[in-house]
This record gives C-alpha cells, sequence and structure tokens, in this order.
C-alpha cells in the first residue's frame, strides 16, 4: 500500500544541476582548481557537497569542509539563475495534499541550503520531514536518509515511494525497501532503470497519485478470473 512520498531536492524538486556546475567551477577556480562540465558529473549522481570537495581538493579538515561548504553556496546564490520547481511539480504536490498523502524530503544538500531553496519556493509547507546531509553519518547510496525519512512520518519503507534523479538516489531508495520512480531524460532513463527504478519519467506534468500507483506498483494478476477463463475454456471444448 502506497502511504507517502519520498522527494529528492535537486534535480527532483528544483532544476538546479546547472546551475550547481557553474557555482562548483567558479568556486573551484577560486582555488586553482579548473573543472570542466564533464568532472562535475557527480552532480548527477547525488554526491554530497563533503564527497566532492575531498574529490577534488584531497585530504580536508571538517572545518575546511564547512568553510569551503558555505563559500561555494554563496556562489550558488550569486549565480544569477533564477531555480524554478521541476515542471507539474507544485500541482502535484497540491494534489497529494488534498488526498492527505504525508510527503518529506530526503536530500544530500546541506540543512541550511535545502531550507533556504525551500522556503524561497515557498515548498516547505507541504512536507512532513525533511531530511538532509546533516542528519546522516553516511550519504546515498546508503539508505539512512531514507529510512530516517520513513521514521519520522510514521510509515513502514514499504509503503512508501520515492522519488529520485541520481543512480545512488535510487539505490538508496531500492536498498531501503522502498519503490522508486525517477525523474530523468531520455539519455539517462536506461541507467536509472539499471539501477533499480520501477520507472522513470521526464517531469511532474499530469502526474496523479492513480498513475503513480500504475508506475511504480507490481501489476496485479487476478488469478481468479484466470481460473474462470481457463475452466470456460475447458467445459466448451469438451465433447459433447
Amino acid at each position: 500500500m502506497l502511504q507517502a512520498i519520498i522527494f529528492d531536492m535537486d534535480g527532483v524538486i528544483i532544476d538546479s544541476h546547472p546551475v550547481h556546475r557553474l557555482a562548483w567551477q567558479k568556486f573551484l577556480l577560486t582555488l586553482g582548481k579548473h573543472v570542466s562540465e564533464t568532472d562535475l558529473d557527480c552532480i548527477l549522481e547525488g554526491w554530497r557537497r563533503e564527497d566532492i570537495l575531498r574529490h577534488f581538493l584531497g585530504d580536508l579538515t571538517n572545518a575546511q569542509v564547512v568553510e569551503y561548504g558555505n563559500r561555494k553556496d554563496q556562489f550558488f546564490q550569486q549565480v544569477g539563475v533564477p531555480i524554478k520547481p521541476v515542471p507539474g511539480l507544485c500541482d502535484f504536490l497540491d494534489h497529494l495534499e488534498q488526498l492527505s498523502i504525508p510527503m518529506a524530503v530526503a536530500t544530500s544538500a546541506s540543512e541550511k541550503r535545502t531550507r533556504f531553496t525551500l522556503d524561497r519556493l515557498q515548498l516547505t509547507r507541504h512536507f512532513a520531514a525533511i531530511v538532509t546531509a546533516n542528519d546522516v553519518l553516511n550519504g546515498k547510496p546508503d539508505p539512512a536518509i531514507y529510512y530516517l525519512a520513513a521514521e519520522q512520518m510514521g510509515v513502514r519503507p514499504e509503503n512508501v515511494v520515492v522519488i529520485e534523479d541520481s543512480v545512488s538516489g535510487v539505490r538508496a531508495a531500492k536498498s531501503a525497501g522502498m519503490r522508486c520512480l525517477a525523474i530523468g531524460s531520455d539519455s539517462r532513463c536506461d541507467v536509472l532503470q539499471r539501477a533499480g527504478a520501477n520507472n522513470v519519467i521526464q517531469d511532474f506534468v499530469g502526474l496523479t497519485l492513480d498513475r503513480l500507483k500504475v508506475l511504480v506498483m507490481p501489476r496485479r494478476v487476478d488469478h481468479e478470473s484466470d481460473d474462470s477463463r481457463t475452466l470456460a475454456t475447458m467445459k466448451s471444448s469438451a465433447p459433447l
């Protein structure tokens, strides 16, 4: 039974990946690091900010991770490109709210940036729980962040659908025993399904709870109807 839905943030709630790439490039350039867009594909895979920093800058102290992370966030806010919800998201959130379906956010972003983003877009009110990188020791694909979000909503993992856009996020959801609908372009459809996504869509336009169930729930086989049809066939073919 579907009782709750958990959303990732970057790439699911907001189309922020291009802005993140530019912010990371500008920030790393201040430290003498020239990185290409391809070098930053890790953003699409749901890496935590701490992991990205250590990937490019090597061994850092916890204090440096905090300092550099705050500086990168400043570049993110200064890029000048407006962050907008993914198409159809707001209508889908309103639809779920009318049906009293609990919702949560579980993101690899920091708590500060997550709250800032959701508040700025006036989306915070929709979510019964908001879980960020600050709340767990290990990032995705570790399932801890999804277990915690489900616990805070008071639902069992098997009754949750996660909406993700990264391979690590999909793997985290499936490791938690949850169904997963992925958001992605045609070029990412195969990789997301190989990671375990039950289905892939491009955005939320036209999505309803009933449609979501069709996309992620296993098709139910009506054995009784099958048996009845088989019996009827046997009777009609029997010799008189």
